[in-house]
């Protein structure tokens, strides 16, 4: 099952040859022990959405800094 913890990056990878990779940074967790669906916003414009990852999204995981909660 996919994981994820705010701050992660969220990476759906272009469909077709030549097709960039989609990024989005993950805003909030909606599901239980940090699995889907994500409250992401999007890299190329913006955009929030609730988003459920299929078989074509990986998880960056970012460690946290000191002094963030």
């Amino acid at each position: 099952m996919m994981r994820a913890a705010v701050g992660d990056r969220l990476i759906v990878k272009g469909h077709r040859i030549g097709e960039p990779d989609k990024g989005a940074e993950i805003l909030a967790v909606e599901g239980e022990d940090g699995g889907p669906p994500f409250l992401v916003r999007w890299d190329d414009d913006g955009h929030q959405g609730l988003f459920f990852p299929g078989a074509d999204a990986v998880v960056e995981h970012y460690p946290m800094v000191r002094g963030e909660s």
